[in-house]
């Protein structure tokens, strides 16, 4: 590991102010999207298991859903998994940290990093997010009832899906539920895109790090717009394949996410302490 590395290293757990983010282009998705690649494939067995636990417990929520007869609730639910990923991502980045510092990756090395961040205000902002989700649940079920009615919520998940795809209420629902889930989405996004894993990496305050990610994305609105489609692209991918996409997507973002991290908040550059 290079003197540049150790020094980034020690100045990882440094506090850090509200930054003003180095530029970025598009072209920088397929830098950030091919070195996460390259560290699902350094550490593929873990990235696997990791994402495969996600993955079940979505399959286990929405059979929780469809038991209590609240199948209207399985997609939000399963598009709303996007706004709290960030913080389930968190072993991820440590899979990604690990990685940079050229040693083994190992699940006690995993936990230990994912226990040293519990420590810190990553907790108040995986509870902002939640809360976010929350929210979008209860608009997404408000929208049902006052478009669909209540006695939708009977309908079996076959009639249900005629409902929304053949008839004029259920197709203006289904472009009104997307567009006010994609405003909601990317304002969480705002706030969250680089707060948590700065969380994870640095020694700030919640507010410090949701404040930067506001600022890191109005500095660079078309690449966090383009890198916004992207992860509802890739998320639609795993819904679409009944969340099995979620083994290998959701290890790639989490790793994604720490690199552009790193990308827009430089150890040695804006955002950290000299």
């Amino acid at each position: 590991m290079s003197a540049t590395d150790n020094a980034a290293e020690t100045a990882g757990r440094r506090g850090a102010g509200p930054a003003t983010a180095p530029a970025v282009s598009p072209a920088d998705i397929l830098d950030i999207l091919g070195a996460a690649l390259r560290d699902f494939r350094a550490a593929p067995a873990h990235d696997l298991a990791l994402g495969g636990f996600y993955a079940v417990g979505g399959w286990l929520l929405a059979l929780l859903l469809l038991v209590l007869d609240l199948p209207f609730l399985v997609y939000p639910l399963a598009a709303g998994f996007a706004l709290v990923a960030p913080f389930v991502a968190a072993a991820f980045y440590a899979v990604s940290r690990i990685l940079e510092r050229g040693e083994i990756v190992t699940w006690r090395g995993i936990f230990a990093s994912v226990r040293q961040a519990a420590t810190s205000d990553i907790g108040w902002m995986a509870l902002v997010t939640g809360f976010s989700l929350f929210i979008w649940m209860d608009i997404a079920a408000l929208f049902f009832f006052g478009f669909l009615g209540f006695a939708s919520a009977q309908l079996s998940l076959p009639s249900l899906l005629d409902l929304i795809f053949t008839t004029p209420k259920g197709l203006l629902f289904l472009a009104l539920g997307h567009f006010v889930g994609a405003m909601i989405a990317f304002a969480v996004f705002s706030f969250s895109v680089t707060s948590f894993p700065m969380l994870f990496d640095r020694n700030v305050d919640f507010i410090t790090a949701m404040i930067t990610s506001v600022r890191v994305v109005a500095a660079n609105r078309f690449f966090m717009i383009l890198w916004c489609a992207t992860i509802a692209a890739l998320t639609g991918v795993s819904l679409l394949s009944g969340l099995i996409g979620l083994f290998v997507i959701l290890p790639v973002l989490g790793h994604a996410s720490w690199h552009l991290y790193r990308r827009l908040l430089p150890l040695d550059g804006p955002g950290a302490d000299a």
